[in-house]
């Protein structure tokens, strides 16, 4: 007949040494009250933030990158947006800090609509911050088109150029014989070349700082239930915490007897 009970005092040792089920419910009913505290704390807290954060809105400002005709964009706009996290954003946040003595208050993401030459604008911040997102983006907006300005006139006087140096060939040609084909792949230049002349469109802005009518944030609930979540795994944790650092202080209280 088997016997489950440890048959020697090696087995005993090592059965002494393991935790059960029961020692564990009875630790946490003795140090109950840690855990109450703690819950409590973080339940309560989590709840009065969750009451006094301000609400919060997006806002959105939409461009359409200079073009060259068609849609192809002056820039790709892969580089505008680049351009814009990288050298005008950075001059906007310290020209903030200069300001103001303090960081910009809310972040500026920038995206790109798959398939398109828009650029997209986004913040998200609580409405005392309104007018700080509206100059924000009005100021990444402007550098963004008279950056693009400067180019699309730097493209407009390398297009007239070469239509001029076209008409002079034309008018060298005409009159002149076996000089037809010449003349019309010339003719046909300048066409082409006042075409891309027209087409040439500078930086639209279409959206700009447009709150959402929705608030964006922030989730009261969300931030209830992970409070609370967060109370019960830390106040566990803080019951056993306790139990070791009494049986820590007892052990030592022995062995300053047995010392002595």
């Amino acid at each position: 007949m088997n016997n489950s009970y440890p048959h020697s005092q090696e087995d005993q040792d090592r059965y002494s040494d393991e935790i059960s089920l029961v020692d564990l419910a009875t630790t946490f009913i003795r140090r109950r009250r840690v855990f109450y505290v703690v819950f409590l704390i973080f339940t309560l807290g989590g709840l009065a933030y969750a009451l006094q954060a301000s609400n919060k809105y997006e806002y959105v400002s939409l461009v359409q990158v200079a073009q060259k005709g068609g849609d192809v964009s002056l820039q790709p706009p892969a580089v505008v947006i680049a351009t814009l996290e990288n050298r005008w954003l950075p001059e906007v946040q310290t020209a903030y800090r200069a300001k103001n003595d303090t960081k910009l208050p809310f972040s500026i993401s920038f995206n790109n609509p798959e398939g398109t030459g828009l650029i997209q604008l986004t913040s998200e911040t609580a409405l005392e911050h309104g007018d700080d997102v509206k100059a924000a983006h009005a100021a990444l907006i402007d550098y963004l088109s008279r950056y693009q300005a400067e180019r699309i006139k730097q493209d407009r006087v390398s297009l007239e150029r070469q239509m001029k140096s076209a008409e002079t060939i034309i008018e060298a040609l005409r009159g002149q014989p076996d000089t037809g084909e010449a003349l019309a792949a010339a003719i046909q230049r300048v066409a082409g070349l006042e075409s891309a002349l027209e087409n040439l469109d500078e930086t639209e802005v279409l959206v700009q700082s447009r709150q959402s009518a929705e608030k964006t944030g922030p989730k009261r609930s969300l931030i209830v239930i992970l409070a609370t979540l967060l109370g019960g795994m830390l106040g566990v944790f803080m019951v056993f915490m306790a139990e070791f650092g009494a049986n820590v202080k007892m052990q030592l209280a022995k062995t300053r007897t047995i010392d002595d």
